[in-house]
């Protein structure tokens, strides 16, 4: 059953790329080996690695490093965002939620984080968390207070 709920995330993830493909070059094979990644990171430490569009001003696609042990504030963003965890083991809790509402996503799990949703990030592994990162808009992050 989890494995047959993990391939209808990944389907829709990939609907939701598929619907993306007319912004990133529709008709084209785009192959981008991990050494060519080219990896900026923010003053937190987690770091981008763009793989189309503008992650500041539309729709984009990203891998993103979180540092093990980072737990972000408490912030909300205005696009939806959709993830697979690539390696590592993360969370993402709504604020208002209970503690024994916290899910750790270890590699090959799927999130969705609503815009608008208040909520704290974490990478709860000894590793980094890698992720794929699929964003209906421009990036952001609002910090909230609790």
């Amino acid at each position: 059953m989890m494995i047959s709920r993990l391939s209808m995330h990944l389907t829709c993830l990939a609907a939701v790329a598929l619907m993306a493909s007319s912004a990133f070059g529709e008709g084209q094979i785009i192959n981008k080996p991990a050494s060519e990644l080219n990896w900026e990171a923010t003053g937190e430490g987690v770091q981008f690695a763009a793989l189309q569009g503008d992650r500041f001003t539309e729709a984009y696609m990203a891998m993103v490093k979180l540092p093990s042990g980072l737990v972000s504030p408490a912030h909300v963003k205005s696009a939806n965002m959709y993830g697979l965890v690539v390696s590592g083991t993360i969370t993402h809790q709504a604020v208002d939620a209970g503690l024994d509402d916290e899910v750790a996503l270890p590699a090959g799990s799927y999130y969705k984080i609503p815009a608008g949703l208040t909520h704290v990030s974490k990478c709860v592994s000894d590793i980094e968390c890698v992720t794929f990162l699929y964003q209906d808009g421009g990036f952001d992050f609002l910090p909230m207070g609790r």
